[in-house]
């Protein structure tokens, strides 16, 4: 098959989905499939640009991570992408990207298909702050319904997404494949090399979040955790791996907390040289975001044998499962310290959990078994075009 991948986000701009899309673009060609990606231009070069076409873009003033891609520019390639003769579009963004994808699979006549990403609902407030919450989560689930059905089918990187689409209304063809993680993420890293690295002691109490450092990530209640958790660990160490639109807000929310000693934010770290040290070097990984429609990165950490303290909503709740690699946590700092204390105290446990960790991942989520899931899923939607 030739596939060809639309989307608003591609590295060097770092989230789940530029992740997602490398991660089955990948396996896709390992067997056998070719796929281009249309995404914006950063002005940077990525190690992969092969397959990408890059389309001038604009800044955008709310949100100055990402970039919208001028939609006539791309239009403009139509005759270059007829010639390409693709079977299938899969739309990955809700944007440009979206119109984008449904405006070229109806003039090259090819099936459109859509990955919700991300639960918008829970997410559009955050950068539309003037809008109220309850109207904004209204706009999100009325555009997520619109969208979903204006598409031949729709992928949800887990059940409970898809069962959040089907409440609004979604009537479209759906499958659930989740995002796997590549061999990769299985490779021996040294954690000892990390901790000198960033000048963090062999013996200190290390916990970790990495991600998007975005508001809907709900980091300020790890940092209040984070609180609680010093009075049973006064020397443990939280360390925020990533950037991203709530840094400012939680520089001064840990100066507000005095957690000058218990925090350290130590930003990006790059996939293939440092992202598996990082896991490694954590005795225990933590999560609190609600609004996930799957949660890479704890099956990344888990990956590493690094078990996981998460709160169990939406897609992080079709992968964590008390016991295997993960304890789970409600929503409140006192306990959600305690279940994180009960690991940091006994290295045993930790490092029985750490095992179950990496045993269920590499049974329950490699990303071979994903990819070819999605071919099946291709070859479903062609059959029936």
């Amino acid at each position: 098959m030739k596939i060809l991948f639309i989307s608003d986000v591609y590295f060097p701009r770092v989230n789940g989905v530029s992740t997602s899309i490398r991660t089955f673009v990948e396996q896709l060609q390992a067997l056998g499939h070719e796929v281009h990606l249309i995404a914006p231009d950063y002005g940077v070069a990525t190690e992969d640009e092969a397959w990408i076409k890059r389309i001038p873009s604009r800044k955008i003033y709310f949100d100055p991570e990402d970039r919208l891609m001028k939609y006539g520019v791309a239009l403009d390639k139509l005759l270059e992408l007829r010639r390409e003769k693709y079977d299938l579009i899969h739309i990955h963004t809700p944007f440009v990207a979206h119109y984008l994808g449904q405006k070229l699979a109806h003039l090259l006549d090819v099936p459109c298909v859509e990955t919700y990403h991300t639960f918008f609902e829970d997410y559009l407030h955050h950068y539309l702050p003037w809008i109220p919450r309850g109207m904004a989560r209204g706009i999100a689930r009325f555009v997520s319904r619109r969208q979903c059905n204006g598409v031949d089918a729709i992928v949800a990187p887990s059940q409970p997404m898809l069962d959040v689409l089907r409440r609004y209304g979604v009537k479209a063809k759906a499958e659930v494949i989740p995002t796997g993680l590549q061999a990769q993420s299985f490779a021996p890293a040294d954690g000892n090399a990390f901790r000198e690295k960033h000048g963090i002691p062999l013996d200190r109490p290390m916990i970790l979040y990495v991600g998007r450092v975005a508001f809907e990530k709900n980091i300020a209640f790890l940092l209040r955790m984070a609180v609680e958790l010093r009075e049973m660990q006064p020397e443990v160490l939280l360390v925020i791996a990533g950037e991203g639109p709530a840094e400012n807000s939680l520089h001064q929310l840990s100066k507000e907390l005095n957690l000058h000693h218990n925090i350290q934010f130590i930003g990006y770290l790059d996939r293939n040289t440092e992202l598996n040290s990082c896991y490694k070097a954590a005795d225990v990984f933590v999560f609190s975001s609600k609004s996930e429609t799957q949660g890479l990165v704890i099956i990344e950490a888990m990956a590493q044998g690094t078990p996981v303290v998460a709160i169990a909503e939406l897609g992080t709740k079709s992968i964590l499962i008390e016991g295997e690699g993960a304890l789970i946590a409600p929503e409140d700092e006192a306990i959600f310290a305690e279940r994180v204390n009960t690991l940091l105290q006994d290295k045993k446990v930790r490092n029985q959990l750490g095992a179950k960790a990496r045993t269920y991942v590499e049974e329950k989520w490699t990303s071979h078994a994903q990819a070819e899931r999605m071919v099946v899923f291709y070859q479903g939607m062609l059959a029936k075009k």
